[in-house]
């Protein structure tokens, strides 16, 4: 962290975390008030319901099959469902694993489940594959799973369009999202230390000011006004409408425009200097009590934030995002950023790992124990086959062999029995979140190729000097582990 000059964040499920089971089902809700009366589904789809708990993070949703797959690191199909069906193992190989060219499961037929605001839509889509094939005739003609993906975006963004959502969260948005006390100590301890902080979000100027407000409420320097300007101390640059991922391509020629944060008007830039109008004053915010001016900003490039943080490396900028794609790796593999995912899902995992932990080591004995037994049922069967051997000792291997292959058996459905209520452990459907069965998910896999850094919640950064060294653990071969100790 030595080397860091400037740290930024996202806003939307990174500085602010939203609560599943009330902003996620008002999503749902509206996007299905869009699909019944903007784009004439059945009006039974008005009494549907949403699991929150259901979906999770590193799914691929098949468009042209109407079915979720969960895939490991090598983009192997572990667990298939269509709709909320269960694929057979057969299924699943004659679908996904009979192919002479590997998929590369990437759009346009399948959509990435890779941010936690998708969620909704993938349970809704699960519920629409189940209607239409429960319910023939109900669904236009011509209304495939494809086109009814492809209506469930259009319903969401519609619902983001029209305000709907954000209105209601701006009413009240203790409702909608969770109160956080360390986010003003973080940033406070990372100005203190030097380093400039920004804010790259998406949202528009005037619903980012609410968030904020709501985040750093009764912490700023005068936390008794409602939605006041307080939080912008914490700030160097904060940048809304960017237009993420592609406000990271350095060839992004957007414009960027000064808000003014009072009424939330737009002014020119010149690259990021001001250009008042004739008969106004600067477009930047002069705080009360500030030596140091925070500049608010709509769209641009990265070009301009380097410029105007005065970056000389991209290495000394760490970007902290939720979304792999949208946040991470645009920032880590086409800028050379240091990136620093969210997961709040993990927080929920470690503690399932650290109950786990003999069970856990229970799997991996059995496991060894099978591929004991198997090793020794080969060989039986090679001696049976290819060694010259008289007819009581072939009778003695026989007779073993049998045993064995009796064992193997006992032992293979004990181990699957015992996998498989882990495996339910952390998600009745879907399993662990970074693991499909002993390999790294897809998403696990993403993590560690384009995060530096991944954790639970963004005020982790707090628990440490900001002058940390955060090592990575030491990579290890097969062939390593028996010999290096652990």
């Amino acid at each position: 962290m030595k080397s860091i000059v400037a740290v930024g964040f996202d806003m939307d499920y990174t500085l602010a975390q939203y609560k599943p089971e009330t902003f996620e089902s008002l999503a749902y809700e509206g996007t299905i008030k869009k699909l019944v009366h903007d784009l004439g589904y059945p009006r039974e789809l008005l009494d549907w319901s949403f699991d929150w708990k259901y979906m999770v993070r590193g799914l691929v949703l098949d468009k042209k099959r109407g079915n979720i797959l969960k895939m490991d690191r090598h983009k192997y199909v572990k667990v298939a469902y269509h709709g909320f069906k269960e694929l057979s193992k057969e299924e699943k190989v004659g679908t996904y694993g009979n192919t002479l060219i590997r998929d590369s499961f990437d759009e346009p037929d399948y959509a990435l489940i890779d941010t936690l605001f998708s969620l909704a839509e993938a349970y809704l889509f699960a519920q629409l594959v189940d209607f239409r094939d429960n319910n023939p005739g109900k669904v236009q003609e011509g209304v495939d799973y494809s086109r009814m993906y492809k209506d469930v975006r259009a319903a969401v963004d519609l619902c983001h369009r029209d305000g709907t959502l954000k209105q209601m969260v701006a009413k009240d948005p203790k409702h909608y999202i969770n109160e956080h006390t360390s986010i003003v100590p973080m940033l406070k301890m990372l100005r203190d230390s030097g380093r400039s902080t920004f804010l790259v979000t998406n949202s528009l100027w005037d619903y980012t000011n609410i968030v904020m407000n709501f985040l750093c409420e009764s912490r700023t320097m005068n936390g008794s006004n409602k939605c006041n300007f307080d939080w912008l101390q914490y700030f160097d640059v904060v940048i809304t409408g960017s237009a993420k991922p592609g406000f990271f391509h350095e060839d992004n020629r957007a414009n960027l425009f000064a808000v003014e944060p009072e009424s939330g008007m737009l002014l020119n830039t010149d690259n990021g200097s001001p250009m008042p109008q004739v008969g106004s004053t600067s477009p930047r915010l002069s705080l009360k009590g500030q030596n140091k001016m925070c500049r608010v900003f709509q769209g641009g490039s990265v070009g301009h934030l380097h410029k105007l943080l005065s970056i000389e490396s991209s290495s000394q900028v760490l970007y902290v995002g939720d979304h792999i794609y949208g946040d991470i790796l645009r920032s880590k593999k086409v800028l050379g950023w240091r990136t620093m995912l969210v997961v709040p899902e993990l927080e929920r995992e470690v503690e399932l790992l650290w109950e786990l932990r003999d069970t856990r080591k229970e799997l991996r004995l059995m496991r060894n124990q099978r591929d004991h037994i198997e090793d020794k049922i080969h060989r039986l069967k090679w001696s049976l086959k290819f060694e010259d051997v008289n007819v009581n000792e072939k009778q003695k291997l026989s007779s073993a062999l049998d045993e064995l292959e009796s064992r193997r058996e006992r032992v293979r459905l004990t181990h699957q029995l015992a996998q498989r209520e882990c495996h339910q452990t952390f998600h009745k459907v879907w399993g662990q979140l970074m693991k499909t069965g002993y390999q790294n998910s897809r998403f696990a896999h993403q993590v560690e190729r384009f995060a530096c850094l991944y954790t639970s919640q963004v005020s982790n950064l707090s628990l440490y000097s900001p002058d940390k060294y955060y090592r990575p653990s030491e990579d290890f071969m097969p062939h390593e582990f028996d010999i290096i100790p652990m």
